[in-house]
């Protein structure tokens, strides 16, 4: 079977680009490493690259991108999106690789646009939802902090035009348009959560749903936690970004309330350097009561040091005003840390309260903080539930099983469309 990938990563090619990435890469690049023993699988890809390449036994298209200042312009005050001018390219790639099956990786990518040009069996991956995240957006903050700007000198460009989250939420406003447009084009659709079943239902109703779950990335697998001996302190990790939905205010709040009864409380949060734009805007938000002990950002870590860390931890926590399947929790539940997580988009369909952890309102952090100190007083609860929750875990991330259901899934669509 030949299949066709398009997605904004590169997957299993970040090795290739990056030596430094081995054995670090997401989901995405997992399952290309175990597919494409499986199928011959190609790879499109957004990269300011030109050369196809293959490495190891995947074939990779880059699809370069204008980088010019213009563009960048256009993108950052208007949102523009490149959607009609690379459909040349997206029909080149096709051509020449003449595919069984063309699988799109993210609802909201502009290579939807092939839809209406090409009779191959097609299918859609739902990632995250982006019609959905941008009415959620503003969960966490007022809308006038969307037009801080994010200062940091790094190059001219960034000094001409600085970042902000009203440049994100203006992007995420043309992706949206792009989304519910060639949704109700697609026909078939691999989600994984009740969540995104349901909103597909609605912005694709004539399409099929198929369940898909994701493959973890190796070192995941490899490793299981062990709970912690310590009384007097907490210890948390948050794998998190610097945007604006994520509840990085939630986090902060929480820990503020815990320092407030003089518990010794270490939260740690991968994915946020100190001085990012999520922090700043915190900052302005909380004002003094943007927490002065306990909070340790460690920016963006690699594979073997995110493990390390949440190996040291008491605890899991995630605080997003909207999520699909969040990897970060994936991965804790899958090392068997007990997790606490806001109870938003498809998070239910992950993790069982009570039963493989607990689930909070999202924008809470009294009950978040509650919930944070339940996990700590109550350590064999907790140590079952981490337990509970690995066990789902290692089930729903079985590779095999993973694998051999997207070739199913695969060879019904073609099978159907004949």
């Amino acid at each position: 079977m030949k299949v066709l990938w398009f997605s904004n990563t590169p997957a299993n090619a970040d090795e290739y680009f990056n030596a430094e990435l081995k054995g670090s890469g997401g989901w995405l690049q997992a399952l290309d490493q175990s597919l494409q023993n499986k199928v011959e699988l190609h790879v499109a890809f957004s990269k300011q690259h030109n050369e196809v390449f293959k490495y190891k036994k995947t074939t990779y298209y880059p699809i370069p991108t204008n980088q010019s200042f213009y563009n960048r312009a256009l993108t950052r005050f208007f949102g523009y999106s490149y959607e009609k001018k690379n459909l040349p390219r997206y029909l080149e790639i096709i051509s020449q690789v003449k595919p069984d099956i063309i699988h799109i990786h993210g609802t909201e990518n502009p290579f939807t646009c092939i839809i209406p040009h090409i009779k191959i069996p097609l299918v859609v991956s739902v990632q995250g939802i982006i019609t959905v995240v941008r009415e959620k957006y503003c969960s966490g903050f007022d809308s006038h902090l969307l037009h801080v700007k994010d200062r940091k000198v790094s190059s001219l460009k960034n000094i001409l035009l600085p970042w902000s989250f009203y440049v994100q939420f203006t992007i995420f406003s043309k992706l949206s348009a792009i989304e519910l447009k060639n949704l109700l084009l697609v026909k078939n659709i691999i989600g994984r959560t009740s969540w995104d079943k349901r909103v597909t239902s609605i912005m694709a109703p004539g399409s099929e749903y198929y369940h898909g779950d994701e493959i973890l990335r190796d070192s995941f697998y490899q490793h299981e936690w062990a709970p912690q001996i310590s009384d007097k302190k907490i210890s948390i990790h948050t794998t998190n970004s610097n945007d604006f939905y994520k509840g990085f205010e939630t986090i902060c709040m929480a820990l503020n309330e815990i320092n407030k009864i003089e518990i010794n409380c270490e939260w740690r949060i991968a994915g946020i350097a100190p001085n990012d734009l999520i922090v700043k805007i915190t900052k302005k938000k909380l004002k003094s009561d943007y927490p002065q002990n306990g909070l340790i950002l460690l920016g963006n870590l690699n594979q073997d040091t995110l493990i390390k860390s949440l190996l040291h931890a008491d605890m899991y926590v995630t605080a997003s005003h909207i999520d699909n399947s969040p990897n970060g929790l994936c991965e804790a539940m899958i090392l068997g840390l007990p997790c606490i997580s806001t109870f938003v988009g498809g998070v239910g369909s992950l993790l069982k309260d009570g039963e493989e952890g607990i689930l909070i309102q999202d924008g809470d952090p009294w009950a978040m903080a509650g919930a944070i100190l339940e996990m700590h007083r109550n350590k064999n609860k907790s140590i079952v539930l981490g337990q509970n929750a690995r066990k789902q875990a290692l089930s729903r991330h079985d590779r095999t099983k993973i694998i051999n259901n997207l070739i199913d899934i695969y060879n019904n669509i073609i099978y159907k469309s004949n």
